[in-house]
């Protein structure tokens, strides 16, 4: 049998200020996505209880959430286990998240307002900048970068649900971040801003659609590196 999940770790910390099952949910999400906890890892109720100084019901129903997500698979009688990433499922988040991004893009790019444009360009310059060697602060970037089309537009609701299903896509992505190809991704971050600020939603909505399709190449090569962390 697979070993126990270890300890969060002694940076997490429970707070007394707010509840402490979704605390501990958003705790083991960001370690599953992240790939620190990979796809087959035992996760033991009583340990992660334990390293948290909680009880156990806390637990359980931040366990039963994340089986909700598809994250984790909790097998009755044999334990609870970091799910396998489906293709299928990643396929299928990335069709919902370029449906509602490239229409996204697209309304910024009718009315394109000056300030948002400014703001964009500092990202971008931001972006091109920083050559450090930490693959999750570019990606920090990134999400940035996407966030700022949905707040243009006043639909958090929207961004939401990108969130929601894009949590199996970015387990892919951070399995790929150390060979991430940061120049394309900024030329392509630079193509969407230059459609925008020429008011041209169908140029905006074709480079949108174009750079949320690169996981439609780099899947199977990550899928090939990793074979036991995927389903078909």
């Amino acid at each position: 049998m697979p070993p126990d999940t270890p300890a969060p770790g002694p940076a997490a910390r429970i707070s007394i200020a707010e509840a402490a099952a979704p605390q501990i949910y958003r705790l083991l999400r960001d370690r599953i996505v992240a790939v620190d906890l990979v796809p087959g890892e035992r996760l033991s109720e009583a340990e992660v209880a334990r390293s948290l100084d909680v009880s156990r019901q806390p637990v359980r129903e931040a366990f039963i959430k994340l089986s909700e997500d598809g994250l984790i698979e909790i097998r009755p009688q044999r334990g609870t286990f970091v799910r396998p990433i489906s293709r299928k499922v990643v396929m299928d988040a990335r069709f919902v998240r370029e449906a509602i991004e490239a229409d996204t893009v697209r309304l910024v790019a009718t009315d394109p307002d000056p300030a948002l444009i400014a703001s964009l360009r500092r990202q971008m310059q931001e972006q091109e900048a920083f050559a450090g060697p930490d693959p999750f602060r570019f990606k920090e970037m990134d999400e940035r970068f996407h966030l700022t089309f949905a707040e243009a537009i006043d639909k958090p609701y929207a961004w939401r649900v990108v969130g929601d299903v894009k949590l199996q896509l970015d387990r892919v992505r951070n399995l790929s971040l150390l060979s991430f190809p940061r120049a394309r991704v900024i030329q392509q971050h630079r193509d969407i801003v230059d459609a925008v600020a020429a008011a041209d939603p169908e140029g905006a909505d074709r480079a949108m659609r174009r750079h949320l399709r690169e996981i439609l190449i780099d899947l199977p090569r990550i899928a090939e590196a990793h074979p036991d962390y995927f389903v078909a």
